[in-house]
């Protein structure tokens, strides 16, 4: 039941075959205003109830458990059998690996629309996405092949066990409308993000299913796609502050709002909310006629959302809770009870009567030895100790001691932390590698991170790229002199380089620029000491080699590396 509830595609029986999404390579971008058409209680009800079919829809394939397509997926279970598609867990026998699978005829009035929406979507390649792996016309029937994540819960389970703390619903809402975001830039829209299509996997990471295909397999289609799912991404905010869904219809498993009072702030729904998340949630839903109470612009594309939270305060993670070690308990062998038996319960218990002293002659003259040892050692020690000091004070040893701290002001000062006020990717070749995340890398929180993509070939990222790096900006000019930065993945090698620059986006070559230090590390910390102080404002932190490592969540085997943290000293 855990595997059916993470891979399962919610479904609604809305009819239709228009494609859902602007062409490829081409960003999404809003027409005329529509309603738009809200999911309410009834479509929970049809994803539980097989409806008969819109007219011209082909009936679904008769396929039962043990079915191969393409002699390579073999189908487990059905998981929804709906207006002629089904969907099935399945195992890629090839690769050995559970997948899920969309069936449909072929001559299914929305099939050409899955197929286009499902290539598409394969093509975008985002990690924050369930990829879809196949896209396959074959034997009159039309099959997409996406990814099975077993270790991941809907958010719709994660809502049914009560509303999120303001750390997590943050991190929530800044991933989904990052990969929203993402995905408009490249022409492609969800129009069916909803609770049960956002996962939240093991490591505390968002992924998001159905891209495109979800809608294209319910003909849902929109003339506004990117205010769609930037009002679908409120609700998702205002449902993980609140348990309730900003509508006055039950949904998704949580309650509505109270009927007659229109859509209220989430801070006005539960105590306790955190206020600059709530007024996130109505800029999103502005465009169904929620109010911001700050009066703030509405956010209308993910673009924008993604603008609103990167001026917010970042929201720290709860402070871990401490919690005080049991008392230490002795057992048994420490008492000198191991190997006696077990007195019965309710036994009175014996008191062991502790051995006589030492009453013989042989016993009162052991005493008196000792005794004499001991008052032997204390007057030959009192003596050493007295003979030390007055060879201390004719010595002289006291100007020693002065000279010792006139040396000790000569010392060099301890190096102090220098804050980070701002950072930016520097791209020298190529695309960027995670301009979005660069904030993690000084958050001092070591769970965020900043990664590379994933190379085939390395360590060295030349010729392919010359590397990768992060410009940090320090506020004001600072002798930079040392660093140490946090690593993700260990293992040979990595070879991490500063130097200071003139700006953010600095246009010099590399080989222009003043280097302050560098170092290659095969551990998870790199240390980076300088000859002498280096004054600047603009520190760029400069990646050349990169370990290999295997795949890590979504991410695939091969050469890559993540950044948790940096402090830079001076």
């Amino acid at each position: 039941m855990a595997e059916r509830s993470t891979a399962a595609v919610d479904v609604a029986d809305n009819s239709g075959d228009e494609p859902l999404t602007a062409k490829a390579e081409q960003p999404t971008a809003d027409g005329v205003a529509q309603t738009r058409e809200r999911d309410t209680a009834a479509d929970d009800d049809a994803a539980d109830t097989e409806k008969p079919m819109s007219r011209g829809a082909s009936s679904p394939p008769e396929l039962h458990s043990g079915h191969k397509l393409a002699r390579r997926y073999r189908l487990e279970e059905c998981v929804t059998r709906l207006d002629g598609f089904s969907s099935w867990r399945a195992v890629d026998e090839k690769l050995r690996r559970a997948v899920g699978v969309h069936l449909l005829p072929a001559d299914h009035p929305r099939a050409r629309s899955v197929l286009a929406a499902a290539r598409s979507s394969a093509l975008l390649g985002d990690p924050r996405f369930v990829q879809v792996l196949d896209a396959v016309e074959e034997n009159d029937l039309v099959y997409v092949v996406h990814e099975w994540l077993p270790d991941a819960t809907e958010l719709t389970a994660v809502l049914a066990a009560g509303p999120l703390e303001a750390h997590d619903a943050y991190q929530l809402v800044s991933q989904i409308s990052q990969a929203m975001a993402a995905a408009h830039r490249e022409g492609l829209a969800h129009l069916r993000l909803t609770p049960s299509a956002v996962l939240r996997t093991s490591s505390g990471q968002y992924r998001i299913r159905g891209l495109a295909v979800n809608a294209a397999l319910r003909g849902i289609s929109s003339d506004t796609p990117q205010r769609t799912d930037t009002e679908a991404i409120g609700a998702l905010l205002y449902a993980s502050l609140t348990q309730r869904w900003p509508y006055e219809d039950d949904a998704y498993g949580l309650s509505g709002l109270p009927k007659d009072i229109g859509l209220i702030a989430p801070d006005q729904v539960r105590a306790g909310v955190h206020r600059g998340l709530s007024e996130l949630a109505m800029r999103a839903l502005v465009n169904d006629g929620a109010t911001a109470s700050r009066q703030d612009p509405p956010c209308t594309t993910p673009e924008e959302l993604v603008k609103a939270i990167g001026e917010m305060p970042r929201i720290r993670p709860p402070e871990p809770a401490f919690t005080a070690p049991p008392e230490y308990q002795r057992t048994t062998y420490q008492q000198g009870s191991y190997g006696r038996p077990v007195p019965h319960l309710g036994a009175t218990q014996p008191v062991l009567t502790p051995p006589p002293p030492l009453q013989s002659r042989t016993g009162r003259a052991l005493k008196w030895a000792v005794s004499a040892l001991l008052i032997a050692a204390l007057g030959l020690g009192s003596w050493q100790l007295a003979d030390a000091l007055m060879d201390r004070e004719n010595s002289g040893e006291a100007n020693d001691t002065q000279t010792t701290q006139g040396d000790d002001k000569d010392q060099p000062k301890p190096k102090k932390p220098i804050s980070i006020e701002g950072a930016q990717e520097y791209v020298l070749k190529g695309s960027p590698q995670d301009p979005e995340s660069v904030g993690n890398t000084y958050d001092k929180d070591r769970a965020s991170l900043w990664r590379t993509k994933t190379f085939n070939d390395g360590p060295a990222l030349a010729p392919y790229k010359p590397g990768v790096g992060i410009v940090y900006d320090l506020g004001s000019e600072q002798d930079v002199s040392a660093a140490s930065i946090a690593l993700h993945y260990g293992g040979p090698h990595t070879t991490v380089t500063l130097y200071a620059v003139d700006s953010l986006s600095p246009s010099t070559p590399i080989s222009s620029m003043k280097k302050i230090g560098g170092t290659t590390t095969s551990g998870n910390t790199a240390k980076i000491e300088a000859k002498k102080p280096v004054k600047s404002q603009y520190v760029l932190l400069w990646v050349t080699a990169v370990p290999k490592s295997g795949p890590d969540g979504y991410y695939r085997a091969g050469f890559k590396q993540a950044i948790t943290d940096v402090k830079l000293k001076g």
